[in-house]
């Protein structure tokens, strides 16, 4: 199993797990594009991947609710490539909480970023991974399996997330596709809790998984070249206490 030389690319690159994965990838030999709405911040991402492992790169702004844009982002990437490899679905985001106190604005966002963007990045890229035997990664969580009274709205984009993938897996599978699901629980990056802090604000280093550990998960994953992985749980320990 090996990255070398593979086309890869991290939607919601520019921070956390897809930060993070990014650098899994370039440190395993991979060309890594990346893929976020930030410029400026993918930019210094991808500097840091040249410096650290001498990683071809490519930056390319993307807001994942926009169709027509993530159609750009999957051509961008094979022209520039010559192929795609590795689809990390990686994007998403958290609002609000309670379901009576929920604005219309933030339900859409969640479904429009962890649903549609989803979607369309993986209809996109699907003929180039069935090309290349490639890996689709789905960044799932704890929520998509497990109730989340905190958040059902989010909880229901990544029940949705993985139930998707799991159906495309057996639809793409025939066609050579690996398809992989990775759940985290808590991740100590900028992702907001319903408290409104940042997981990074909320727990001490330690308390919870860090971004490194999902991105070597993902890195697992994405380097099979035969079998598939079909899911991935990274709990933080003590998960389960109080069940």
């Amino acid at each position: 199993m090996s990255l070398d030389n593979n086309a890869t690319l991290v939607t919601g690159a520019s921070s956390g797990i897809g930060e993070a994965t990014a650098h899994e990838f370039a440190s395993q030999g991979a060309r890594v594009a990346l893929a976020a709405r930030s410029e400026d911040r993918l930019a210094a991402i991808a500097a840091d991947l040249e410096t650290e492992y001498g990683a071809e790169t490519l930056v390319v702004p993307t807001d994942v609710r926009e169709e027509a844009a993530v159609e750009d982002l999957i051509t961008t990437v094979v022209d520039e490539f010559g192929g795609l490899d590795v689809l990390v679905n990686n994007a998403g985001l958290g609002r609000g909480g309670d379901v009576a106190d929920l604005s219309t604005e933030d339900y859409r966002a969640m479904m429009d970023t962890n649903v549609d963007g989803v979607f369309f990045a993986t209809r996109a890229a699907l003929p180039h991974l069935e090309a290349s035997d490639g890996n689709l990664i789905f960044v799932g969580s704890f929520a998509g399996q497990y109730p989340r009274p905190g958040n059902p709205v989010y909880s229901a984009t990544k029940w949705w997330v993985r139930g998707f993938a799991h159906g495309v897996e057996g639809q793409s599978g025939p066609d050579g596709v690996g398809v992989t699901v990775v759940n985290p629980t808590e991740v100590r990056t900028e992702f907001a809790s319903e408290s409104g802090s940042s997981f990074a604000e909320r727990f001490e280093p330690g308390e919870v998984s860090e971004p490194e550990e999902i991105a070597d998960a993902i890195g697992f994953a994405a380097a099979q070249d035969h079998s598939t992985v079909h899911e991935i749980d990274v709990y933080r320990r003590d998960k389960f206490e109080g069940w």
